[in-house]
């Protein structure tokens, strides 16, 4: 990982172990030099690990102290199968909810939800809402909330349903693992897939090896169960269901793959009180997978850079686009 990353060595300064009701895990903590007394929990996606999001947490960190735990299944982190538990959103919720009221039990947050994070963070205050009065600002980076949010077609959804339903078993598992995501496969074969190709396409040669020699990594430190029981969840999402007294910003991205922006926006406003978008220039749904702190700037749009710094209450009810 030190040939992929030039800044390893500070990354590596700002992870901590941790362990929570039994699972081991790591922890990414960046103080910031600039805010101190503000506390920013992000919460990264499905196919992640700090080192994915840390430049993107660097950026972050200017507006207040970052802390990014793993998840259960994710980054190299225990999974839930270890205690007799499924990988589902509701336990991903309790965990997130336990690591919290552990870490900041007297604090408030603003919580940043990255895809798969943000539908986590959502759950999470469906079932504890009076964690509601510990958030300061709840941020979603191309979040979503349904299972029709997105834009995959149909038949390309009964595809990732059954191969997830079959790669979600034991043994089946085992078998993904040990072949398909054996590195010299991963090398050889992963960037010519549609999805691969869409992320890499932006790259530089230099960074696409880098992102290539990530993703061995990547498709390697997570749990394989948790990952395919986590896509069949995404693929049956409601979070519909129960409103939270809270308004949501919202970061989209014009040429994002996955999701339809203007159904998001639908969906989000049943749930928040109220919802502000944002709109970052990218060309994809988020930032390359090896994105350094510059590279993953565009990210933070100028208006939600405002409000995380304190000096704009006026975004309410409008859309602001980056600049």
């Amino acid at each position: 990982m030190q040939n992929i990353f030039t800044n390893y060595d500070v990354m590596q300064s700002h992870i901590q172990q941790i362990n929570i009701n039994g699972l081991k895990g790591r922890m990414l903590r960046i103080p910031s030099l600039k805010n101190k007394n503000k506390d920013i929990l992000m919460i990264y996606g499905h196919h992640a690990s700090l080192e994915r999001i840390y430049g993107l947490a660097d950026e972050l960190s200017q507006y207040g102290n970052v802390t990014a735990p793993d998840l259960p299944g994710f980054g190299g982190m225990d999974s839930f199968h270890k205690i007799g538990m499924k990988p589902n959103i509701d336990n991903l919720a309790d965990y997130l909810a336990t690591f919290i009221k552990l870490r900041f039990s007297r604090k408030k947050i603003t919580i940043v939800g990255m895809s798969l994070g943000f539908v986590i963070a959502t759950r999470m205050l469906q079932k504890y809402p009076e964690l509601t009065k510990k958030v300061e600002i709840i941020v979603s980076m191309v979040g979503f909330t349904r299972k029709d949010d997105g834009k995959v077609s149909k038949k390309m959804t009964r595809s990732y349903w059954a191969l997830a339903t079959i790669f979600s078993r034991r043994v089946p598992a085992w078998f993904f693992y040990n072949l398909v995501l054996h590195p010299s496969i991963v090398r050889a074969m992963y960037a010519k897939t549609p999805n691969a190709k869409a992320k890499f396409r932006h790259l530089s040669k230099d960074d696409f090896k880098r992102a290539i020699e990530f993703e061995v990594i990547l498709w390697r430190v997570n749990d394989v169960r948790t990952y395919m029981i986590m896509l069949l969840e995404m693929l049956s999402l409601d979070n519909c269901t129960k409103q939270i007294k809270l308004p949501v910003y919202h970061i989209s991205v014009d040429g994002d793959q996955y999701f339809d922006n203007s159904v998001v926006e639908q969906h989000m406003r049943v749930i928040f009180t109220d919802f502000t978008e944002f709109k970052a220039v990218l060309p994809n749904h988020a930032p390359s997978i090896v994105a350094s702190k510059e590279e993953a700037a565009p990210f933070v749009p100028k208006g939600l850079r405002k409000l995380l710094a304190g000096e704009s209450k006026s975004t309410k009810n409008k859309k602001s686009e980056a600049k």
